[in-house]
């Protein structure tokens, strides 16, 4: 691809997380009860008296975290506390470890279950904001969490990890991160982000019990969740039985370059030959299946029936983009970097929101935003976004 090309796209990522990061900075402080707003409508008006979400909270803190290392700007370092703080003093449990699920918009405790998915995106967000400030406290809450999921959350019998449990580390009968997700014990998206947070532990606190419990996440992917059609496993029961055939292509691509990245933070050769031939499939078969004539990403395709969800969402797009960025630079294939182009070329034209700012949730295929979903809340967060465009930006030749 011509090299004027990529430094348009560049150019116009490095302005969008400019526009992104501006949004966060300057709506979401919650000034009157502390830490951030529980909720924006589809405008961007705050929901009075949302209740909090550590799923919010968490890739705040990550968010500029990460963000604050590269821009070095003290507005981004001082959210990255502002949400550590906030989650030390209101979803913190201090008797029996972890982080709790939900607050109300004052701080007090409204669901204090122990959500695995959680607990790793509190490990991803410390362990990054150590490495912006070196604050040992943060590191040591990680490790300290860390070893609580080994002990509660770990299956030593079947491998893997269980879902959810409750205020004392009781498991519950009902698991599941949201009312779409099937009630099992064992699902992709809570061992993606134990991918992702082990894998970031690591490079701060590279420890031989963090190293094996990485190691065991990347086995269990390409045994278990990485199917032999190169699209994921969504749900398993305790016994590792598949339980669901739906097809995530967000989750797909996302996955592709994660579990790259998880095995380069342990430099073996021969793992990432491997693993980069995987990312390498993933890529191949998302662009085939999961990607519309328009260049956007479809979201979900059931396998059972063959039902479609051709909603595009916001999050897939950018997701789809890195994934195929690092595609291309494991295989130097120019189809995938063409593909993440016309990918944010939709994204611009659809899903960013010029008018009340950041990103539409999702839109129809038709292109028209659908006004019931949130603005921001505790699904929708800057993580997936502003990350996106940290990781493209990384990867894209200047």
């Amino acid at each position: 691809m011509n090299q004027s090309v990529i430094e348009k796209f560049r150019s116009e990522l490095g302005q969008e997380l400019d526009r992104i990061l501006a949004f966060w900075v300057n709506t979401m402080p919650d000034e009157k009860y502390g830490g951030f707003l529980g909720e924006l409508d589809f405008k961007g008006n705050p929901v009075p008296k949302s209740p909090k979400g550590i799923i919010l909270n968490t890739r705040l803190l990550w968010t500029f975290s990460a963000v604050a290392q590269k821009t070095k700007q003290e507005e981004h370092r001082l959210m990255a506390d502002r949400a550590y703080d906030y989650l030390l003093a209101n979803f913190l449990d201090r008797k029996h470890g972890g982080v709790f699920w939900l607050v109300d918009f004052k701080g007090a405790v409204l669901n204090s279950r122990k959500q695995i998915y959680a607990q790793a995106f509190f490990i991803y967000a410390l362990a990054e904001y150590f490495k912006l400030t070196k604050k040992e406290e943060a590191l040591e809450l990680a490790v300290e969490l860390f070893h609580l999921l080994e002990e509660k959350a770990a299956d030593r019998n079947m491998g893997g990890y269980l879902d959810a449990f409750d205020e004392r580390w009781q498991e519950l009968e009902d698991m599941r991160l949201s009312e779409k997700d099937l009630n099992e014990k064992k699902i992709l998206n809570t061992h993606l982000h134990l991918l992702e947070a082990y894998s970031t532990l690591y490079t701060v606190y590279p420890n031989l019990e963090v190293k094996q419990a990485l190691l065991g996440l990347i086995e269990l992917f390409q045994e278990k969740f990485v199917g032999e059609d190169f699209h994921l496993n969504m749900f398993f029961d305790e016994q590792w039985n598949v339980k669901s055939q739906l097809v995530s292509y967000g989750h797909d691509i996302e996955t592709s370059w994660l579990l790259y990245e998880a095995g380069e933070v342990l430099h073996d050769d021969f793992m990432m030959e491997k693993l980069s031939a995987t990312a390498v499939a993933m890529a191949d078969v998302f662009v085939r299946e999961g990607l519309d004539q328009d260049g956007s990403v479809l979201n979900e395709r059931d396998k059972a029936n063959g039902h479609l969800d051709s909603d595009r969402h916001w999050w897939p797009q950018i997701e789809g983009i890195v994934g195929l960025i690092n595609a291309w630079q494991l295989s130097a294939n120019d189809l995938f970097l063409e593909k993440a182009l016309a990918i944010w070329k939709y994204t611009q034209a659809n899903l960013l929101d010029y008018e009340h700012g950041e990103w539409h949730w999702l839109v129809t295929a038709a292109g028209i935003p659908d006004r019931t979903m949130m603005k921001a809340g505790f699904w929708k967060c800057p993580y997936h976004n502003a990350r996106g465009c940290l990781e493209a930006l990384k990867r894209l030749p200047a």
